[in-house]
Parts: structure tokens; sequence; C-alpha cells
């Protein structure tokens, strides 16, 4: 909860920011500067608060593997100089239970740790996901235009993904690597200085390399991220414009594109980072080598003197191995801290980019309504230093009037459509629903109450049935029946394998492009919505079929205000009052008779056709 106010308080602000200070929305993937960042990690943070109990639990368990892992060599050791060289059975096999014991421990704190960390880590997964999925629903329409479905995936996948690894094996493990690092330290020091000082000599060599590899590994890393965003992109375009593609035989351009610059540019950003990977491990092992090496060296001569025993040189044998996992662990989990706030960075710079069209604190529920819509000096444009799209547009719409919006294209018609649906807000003056000003009406009664037909209508995956009703999740299988009946769809629908139960794929990649349509104008319908717009929506259909809509239309459109926007002008004629459009102005109105006797635009547009 605390999130999501802080998220509407900079939502507010930055809605009120000047127009420099508005982010851009192609930044937001290409501003963040690599390093540490107090704010998103603090953020990142604030999501383990509602695990506090598994976290205490995860923490208290992998205290148990630092112990195992911390006291089994000296253990060892004792074994081996009180055990073995005394010849003491007894203690040799109080040496082995302790130490099965000391490693059951281990077993079971890392592995409750482990498990608490990855029920933790799917939740923030469910919780992130769940926010993201909510807050990009509601951005404008002109986020969309200009901001790629593929980024918007890696972000709600890739990007997530990252956090949850994060929280799974870091979160806990950094503390886990940190003490087990001191306990060795501290346990060297305890048993033999002279010993420790080698260790500490390969520990400062160690350091140093660790050091230098995590600069080039954090850009790695970077590299390989924003390469693999590009790749769902790339993707993402490609299998949404297929048909187009197949249609100008654009394949091998693109599997030239793809292969030779996106997919190669991922390629390469992995090999990179596993280049330095594979630089840096094996030179933590060779040094590791070198120092048990050095370290037996050393010992045997103490050993030899009579200043150590052999258990003590096993102990330091044993801490020398396990001496590196932690900074070989460290120096990863510190890659993946740099990943993580950078994915983060973006996860939050995407969940707080302003929703432009918000509801109103006051914002009132729309009742059910006559249909009057009015422009009042209305002007807009769509960027706030872009032209005009609209000119002071007036317009008074009499309740269950059919309006048709003519012009050349860019003349502003579906710009009209966009404002009476509240897509976006008029940049001057206002528009008017039943006397109410839509920027203080709550937008779901107000788009309950508007049906759309666009001229590509988008079908989902799952039955024509769920299709139809997406509109009015409550309708009855007979409502959906008679909707699909009264634009003529039913024939059609009845003569497919299961009826209205057949499974259609995401787009309706199955049905003719006419067929989509008439199950968009069912969708619309059976909403029961008191404005009803079509935009263009007859322009994919033939005239037989268009004929066969506009009969059922006929009787369906009483008593709703209607909105037309149709290139065709034969099929608006019937229409109350056509508004023609020039450059975001009107610049003529009137019935279709009227028009024409005027002799103005319109009748040049009538006439070409």
């Amino acid at each position: 909860m605390v999130l999501l106010n802080r998220r509407k308080l900079k939502q507010a602000a930055a809605k009120d920011k000047t127009p420099e200070a508005e982010p851009s929305i192609l930044e937001i993937d290409d501003d963040h500067k690599p390093g540490f960042d107090r704010e998103v990690t603090a953020r990142l943070f604030s999501y383990l608060q509602p695990h506090r109990k598994d976290l205490g639990v995860a923490v208290v368990m992998m205290m148990f593997s630092v112990l195992a892992n911390v006291a089994s060599p000296p253990l060892i050791g004792w074994a081996i100089d009180e055990g073995i060289s005394k010849r003491d059975m007894t203690v040799l096999g109080g040496g082995v239970v302790l130490f099965i014991i000391l490693q059951l421990l281990g077993f079971i704190g890392f592995r409750v740790q482990l498990r608490n960390m990855a029920v933790i880590g799917q939740t923030i997964i469910q919780t992130l996901r769940n926010q993201l999925f909510d807050h990009i629903q509601y951005l404008s329409i002109g986020f969309f235009a200009e901001y790629e479905v593929g980024r918007l995936i890696a972000r709600v996948i890739s990007d997530v993904n990252v956090v949850r690894e994060a929280v799974t094996f870091a979160a806990v493990g950094t503390i886990r690597e940190v003490l087990m690092l001191f306990g060795i330290i501290i346990s060297m020091v305890l048993i033999n200085i002279p010993l420790t000082l080698v260790a500490f000599t390969a520990l400062v060599i160690l350091s140093i390399i660790a050091n230098y590899w995590r600069i080039h590994a954090r850009e790695a890393y970077l590299r390989v991220s924003d390469s693999n965003a590009k790749v769902y992109a790339e993707l993402s375009e490609a299998f949404n414009g297929v048909r187009v593609t197949q249609a100008f035989a654009r394949q091998r351009h693109n599997r030239d594109r793809f292969t030779g610059e996106i997919n190669m540019a991922s390629r390469n950003a992995a090999e990179r980072a596993t280049l330095i990977a594979s630089l840096f491990y094996p030179t933590v092992e060779m040094i590791g080598g070198v120092a048990t090496g050095t370290l037996i060296f050393v010992g045997g001569t103490l050993v030899l003197d009579e200043r150590i025993s052999v258990g003590v040189l096993l102990a330091f044998i044993l801490y020398i191995q396990q001496f590196f996992f932690p900074i070989r662990m460290l120096a990863r989990r510190f890659n993946l801290l740099q990943t993580v706030i950078a994915s983060g960075y973006r996860i939050f710079k995407l969940m707080d980019f302003p929703v432009e069209i918000r509801d109103d604190l006051e914002a009132s529920d729309l009742p059910a309504i006559k249909g009057r819509v009015r422009f009042e000096d209305v002007s807009f444009r769509y960027t706030r230093d872009g032209e005009l799209v609209l000119k002071h547009i007036n317009l008074d719409v009499a309740p269950g009037s059919r309006v048709a919006f003519v012009g050349h294209t860019g003349a502003g018609k579906t710009t009209m459509i966009k404002l009476i649906m509240r897509f976006y807000d008029s940049t001057a003056g206002r528009v008017t629903i039943d006397d109410q000003d839509v920027k203080h009406i709550s937008q779901n009664s107000l788009r309950r109450q508007i049906g759309v037909v666009p001229q590509d209508t988008h079908l989902f995956s799952g039955s024509v049935m769920d299709n139809i009703r997406y509109g009015r999740l409550d309708a009855t299988d007979d409502e959906v029946v008679a909707a699909a009946k009264a634009v003529g769809a039913h024939q059609f629908i009845t003569e497919m394998p299961n009826g209205y139960l057949t499974d259609i794929m995401e787009g309706g990649a199955v049905l003719s492009t006419g067929q989509r349509q008439l199950l968009a104008f069912a969708r619309a319908l059976l909403a029961d919505p008191r404005i009803l717009i079509l935009d263009e929506a007859t322009s994919y259909i033939d005239t037989q079929t268009e004929r066969q809509i506009q009969a059922a239309l006929e009787h369906l459109l009483i008593g709703r205000t209607s909105f037309v926007i149709a290139h065709r002008l034969s099929t608006i004629t019937s229409a109350d009052l056509i508004v023609v459009m020039d450059h975001g102005e009107i610049i003529e109105m009137g019935s279709h008779q009227q028009l024409l006797d005027q002799e103005g635009v319109y009748h040049q547009l009538f006439t070409l056709v």
C-alpha cells in the first residue's frame, strides 16, 4: 500500500511537471547509469517487508549452514590429532558423529533457507507482475504507440526474473557468504597466524582481480540484458506483422536483420559475458591451488618442526578450500546486484510512468445516459509542443442522433472519437455527455455505456461466445446468440465445428476479415451501449455483408446516439448529421441532402465517389 501511495504521488507530481521535466517514453530503458542506486535498492527491499517472518526463519537456518562450514575443519583436525594419532577410537568415533550432526544441521539449514527464499522470490514475482500488468493497462494509447510491446514483455518477464533470482539466491546468500568468510578468517587467526598470512596474501591478490573483473562484468551483463530486450521487441514486431511480411515477401530481409544484427548482437553480448566469467573463475581456482600448495609447504615445514600438528595443517587446508568459495560467490553476487538494480530501475521507471488519463479524486459514476454529446470550443494536440489536431470544435449532438464524420485522412475524425471515449483529454475546451464533463466522470462508468467497433478489431484466444461476451460478462448464452443473429453472424458461427464454443486463435486468424468484423458488431451490441461508435467498421466487409449489417443496425440504433466514420459515403446518407472536417476544423455540417445542396466540399467528395 505504501508503494501504491508513493506511486500515485509520483504520478500526480509527474503530471504537473513542465514539458522539459516530463519523462520520455523512449528514455525508460536508456537513462540508467551503472552503479548503486539507493532509491531502487530501498524499493526492492520494501517488497521483503510482508515476508519478515519467513525471511527471519531463513536467516536463522542459514546460521546452521555457516556453523557447519566453519566448525567442520577444526573438528576434523581434532579427530585426527586426538583420535587417529593417539589411536583413541572413542574420540575418533565421537568426532565422526559430531561431524555428521554438523553436516545434517547444515543441510537442513541450507535447504530451509533456499526453500523460504524461493517462496518469497516467487511471491515477489507475482506481486511485481501484477502491479506492472495493472499499471500498463491504464497507460495512455500514445504510450503504446511509442513503446514496443516486446520491450514491455522483457520488463515483465526478464527483469522481474532477475529480481526473483536476486531474492532467492542473493538476499540471504550474501549474508551467508560474508559470515562464512569472517568465520573462516577468525578461526584461522585463532589457530595459527603464519598460515593465516598465506591465506591473506592470496586474499589480497584475489581482491585486486575481483575488483577489476566486476567493472567489466557489470558492463557485460547489462549489455546482455539490453540485447535480450531488443530480441523480445524484434520477435514481437515480426510475429505480429507476419501477414504483411509474407505479403511483401520480406522473410529473407527480416531473417537477415534478425540473425545478422539483433540476434548476433545478443550472442556477442552473451559471449563477452561468458568470456569474462571464464577468465575470472579459473583464475580463482588457480590462485586457490597455488595458495593450497604454498600452505602445504609452509604448514608441512611447521609440522616437521613440530610447531603445529597434522590435524591443524589439515584444518587449514580445508579452510583454504572453503576460503575461496565465498569470495567467488560474493563476486557473482555483486554482479547480480548490479543487474538487479538495473532491472529494478527499469521496472520502477515503467511502474512510475504517469497515467495521463486518470479519474479525479472526486470523479463520479455516470448514471444511465440519454446520449447527448457536446464539444465546447475543443482544441487538442497529442504532445505539448505539437501542432493542434483539433481547432475550436463546437458540436452539439442530440440524444439518439446518428452522426457521421467525413473528411480526408488526418482531418481529425478519429481524434474526435478518442476524446468522446476519453482516451485523451482535450487541450482546451471540454467534451460533455448529458452536460457532464467527461474529465469528471469515472472512466469505467463512461466506457460501459459506449460501444466501439474499430476498423481493425481484435479477437482474443478463446471461444466465439467468450469473445462476443467480452464487453458484458454477465450476458446469458441466449443474449449472446441474439446479438449474433442481429448482426447476421449466427449463420457462419453455427457452421463452425463447435458452433459458439469453437475456439479461435488470438486475433481471429482462422476467421475471415468480414467474420471478425461481424463478431465485433455482436460484441458491441451485446454490451447495449447508449452511444455506439463505428470507426470505419465496414471498410473490410463486402457489399452484400454490409447491406446485411445496415439492415440490422437500422432498428438496433434506435434510441442510441451513434458516431460513424466511413470512407464510403454511400453508407452514411441516412445520418441525421454529417460533419465534414478538414485539418482539425469543422468546415461543413448538415444532412446528406443539405450538404449536397450547398455544393461544397461534401458535394465534391460524394460526386467523386
